[in-house]
């Protein structure tokens, strides 16, 4: 059982996502994250019976990055309220297969979730049941035949980032359920949840936990090399 453990004290606890893992249970019952960060709690401290943890967020499965989880159940209020009032600032990464119209915008898009397919879509104008959706990218590197772009997402929407760079026209690499050419090998998409920061619930301090995308992807490591 691997872990890259990136925060942890006696309240949350923060790792670094492998894309392809589930965050929490679903219908494959396959072992989660969640499992296996139980276990190595339960092993490191000695804890007999349950471990608590609770899911503050999630990311889709086959995205890597930041995922926080609470200890306690008074940091998994806080935390959850934080989430709600849009009081932690995301940074997402991604490498896309064209070039963004601008090195710098803000998406403004109305999202509508299909729940049949687990889909969205966006519309550049309200319809009927969709929800407005709004994402900061900015371009921050390129190589031969990717692009790469930092994100701030500024709202919560169903697969947001993956359909507002699909919409225009700057799918994801791997990501086909939104457009991207082929899948990887290995299922997961060319996307990162890079950051996290926010308030820390019970010390009350600023914190920002980060995470480096896998150093054995060759675009990844193309663009860590090139961005030093």
């Amino acid at each position: 059982m691997s872990l890259e453990i990136l925060y942890e004290d006696n309240h949350l606890i923060a790792v670094n996502k492998k894309a392809g893992d589930l965050v929490q249970g679903d219908k494959t019952e396959d072992v989660t994250l969640m499992d296996k960060i139980k276990a190595y709690i339960k092993k490191k401290y000695k804890k007999p019976g349950d471990v608590f943890l609770g899911v503050v967020h999630r990311l889709d499965r086959p995205v890597g990055g930041v995922v926080v989880f609470a200890k306690t159940s008074k940091a998994l209020s806080r935390m959850n309220k934080l989430f709600q009032d849009r009081d932690v600032q995301k940074t997402y990464w991604a490498v896309v297969e064209h070039l963004p119209p601008e090195n710098e915008e803000r998406l403004t898009h109305y999202l509508k979730k299909n729940q049949e397919k687990n889909r969205s879509r966006a519309y550049d104008k309200e319809v009927k049941g969709s929800k407005k959706s709004v994402l900061d990218y900015r371009l921050i590197g390129r190589s031969k035949n990717y692009f790469y772009v930092e994100l701030e997402p500024q709202t919560g929407r169903h697969h947001q980032i993956r359909v507002q760079l699909s919409h225009i026209g700057c799918p994801i690499k791997g990501d086909v359920k939104y457009g991207g050419k082929r899948t990887n090998r290995d299922g997961s998409i060319h996307l990162l949840a890079r950051s996290l920061s926010f308030v820390h619930p019970v010390k009350k301090e600023k914190i920002t936990i980060k995470a480096n995308p896998p150093k054995k992807d060759p675009l990844w490591a193309e663009f860590l090399t090139l961005n030093k």
